[in-house]
C-alpha cells in the first residue's frame, strides 16, 4: 500500500493546500448565473449605508467593516439577496468572533439572509466560488418548486429538492447528480483498488444541534487507525436553499475529503488518530439531549 504521513509521504509540501482550496481570498470575479449575481469580498456598510434601527453606535461602528466573501442578489430586485462567509474555526479569536456577533445583528435588523461555512480547509477562492454557484441553482430550484405542504402528492419521482435530483452520473450509473460528494467517493474507491487505502468506503454523517449549526462529519480510513477526517459546520439565519443544512454539511465534509484525497500527491494528508475520532464521538454521545436527530450516529464507530 502507498505510504501517505510522516513515515515517507510521497509529499514535498509539509501542510496547506495548494490552489484553489488554500486560496485566501477571491479572484474579484463576478458570478452570473440563474438570475442570480454574486459578488465578491463585499463590505457590510456598502451594503447597508445607514445604521438601522435597533443597531447600536457600538455594532454598527464595528459591523459596518465587516466583508461578505460573497453576496447574491437579483439585478430585478425581485428576490432577497443572501450573504455567505467562509469562516476557519482553528483562527476565530475573541474579536473575530464579535465581528461576527455583531454583523448578523445588523443582518438581522434589516432582513438579510446569511449563510456561515465553518470549516478548516474550505477558504473563499475557486472552490467556495463552486459552493457559491451550487447555493444559487439550489435556490433557484427551490424558488420553482416551492415547499410541497404534502410529499406524499408529490409523483414518486419529483425531487424535494435541488440535491435529490436523480440522473446519470459520469460512470454511467443513476444517481443523485447534485450530491457533491459523490465524486469523492469515487476516487476513494479507485485509491483503494490502487492499495492506498485500508478501506474504499467515504463514511459520513450529519449532525443538527436545536441551539446551534448543522454539522457534518466525513472520514476515510487511509492507514491502520488512522483517518482522513473533515468537519464543516453550517449556519443559516433567515436562509434556506430547500436543502436540509445537515445533508448540505455531510456533502461539503464528503466533498472537502475527496479534495484532500485529490491533492495526496503535493500535500500531506492531515491523517487523525483513531483515539481521538474516537474520543469525539463519545463527547457527542452525551451531548445527544442537544440535538434533533441524537440516533444519526448511533451506528457510527471508528473501531
Amino acid at each position: 500500500m502507498a505510504k501517505t504521513g510522516s513515515d515517507g509521504r510521497p509529499s514535498t509540501h509539509p501542510g496547506g493546500l495548494p490552489g484553489d482550496l488554500a486560496d485566501g481570498g477571491t479572484d474579484g470575479a463576478v458570478i452570473e448565473r440563474a438570475g442570480r449575481v454574486a459578488r465578491p469580498h463585499q463590505r457590510l456598510g456598502h451594503l447597508v449605508p445607514r445604521r438601522p434601527e435597533g443597531i447600536t453606535a457600538n455594532q454598527w461602528n464595528s459591523a459596518s467593516r465587516g466583508v461578505f466573501d460573497f453576496v447574491v442578489s437579483d439585478p430585478g430586485g425581485r428576490v432577497a439577496p443572501f450573504a455567505v462567509e467562509f469562516v476557519d474555526p482553528d483562527t476565530r479569536t475573541a474579536q473575530s468572533q464579535r465581528g461576527e456577533r455583531m454583523k448578523l445583528a445588523v443582518c438581522e435588523a434589516v432582513g438579510l439572509e446569511l449563510v456561515r461555512i465553518e470549516s478548516p480547509t474550505l477558504r473563499p477562492g475557486p472552490r467556495a466560488r463552486r459552493i457559491v454557484e451550487y447555493l444559487i441553482d439550489a435556490c433557484a430550484f427551490h424558488a420553482v418548486t416551492g415547499d410541497p405542504a404534502d410529499p406524499d402528492d408529490l409523483a414518486p419521482a419529483a425531487p424535494l429538492n435541488y440535491r435529490d435530483i436523480v440522473g446519470r452520473l459520469p460512470d454511467g450509473r443513476s444517481g443523485h447528480v447534485n450530491d457533491l460528494g459523490a465524486v469523492a467517493k469515487t476516487a476513494a474507491v479507485d485509491a483503494y483498488v490502487n492499495r492506498e487505502l485500508v478501506d474504499p468506503i467515504l463514511r459520513s454523517l450529519h449532525l443538527d444541534w436545536k441551539d446551534g449549526p448543522a454539522e457534518g462529519w466525513a472520514w476515510l480510513h487511509v492507514r491502520p487507525g488512522e483517518y482522513l477526517f473533515e468537519r464543516v459546520r453550517i449556519w443559516q439565519h433567515r436562509f434556506s436553499s430547500g436543502i436540509e443544512p445537515g445533508r448540505l454539511a455531510e456533502d461539503l465534509a464528503t466533498m472537502t475529503v475527496g479534495e484532500r484525497l485529490r491533492l495526496r500527491e503535493l500535500v500531506a494528508l492531515p491523517l487523525r488518530a483513531r483515539d481521538r475520532l474516537a474520543a469525539e464521538l463519545d463527547v457527542l454521545r452525551r451531548r445527544r439531549d442537544e440535538l434533533t436527530n441524537p440516533y444519526a450516529f448511533d451506528h457510527v464507530s471508528f473501531e
